[in-house]
């Protein structure tokens, strides 16, 4: 009996406490009251709005890749460059390379 007794306290306390906290709408002449003072139409709101959506790009700033840089080698020349190095032991191959 007495944990009953201690649990209706406690809902009884909850109950007086949470009518205490009331929100409340801010007055008029305060810092946070909402004033909208436009000089523009809503004609010339919404034109400038669409050319905006028009204009605008949806891709990531820096996300393009760069064009390929031009080579004026041949890749069967390259290739045999790369073949002979390894043949003279000046570019290591394999798993045991380092």
């Amino acid at each position: 009996m007495n944990k009953s007794t201690a649990l209706i306290a406690i809902a009884a306390f909850a109950a007086l406490a949470s009518t205490a906290a009331r929100a409340e709408s801010p007055a008029a002449e305060s810092q946070y009251a909402v004033s909208i003072d436009g000089s523009r139409t809503r004609a010339e709101v919404m034109a400038e709005a669409s050319t905006v959506a028009k204009t605008r790009s949806t891709e990531p700033a820096g996300s393009r890749v760069a064009a390929p840089i031009q080579s004026t080698l041949d890749t069967a020349t390259v290739r045999a460059q790369a073949a002979q190095a390894v043949r003279l032991g000046q570019i290591p191959s394999g798993e045991l390379s380092l």
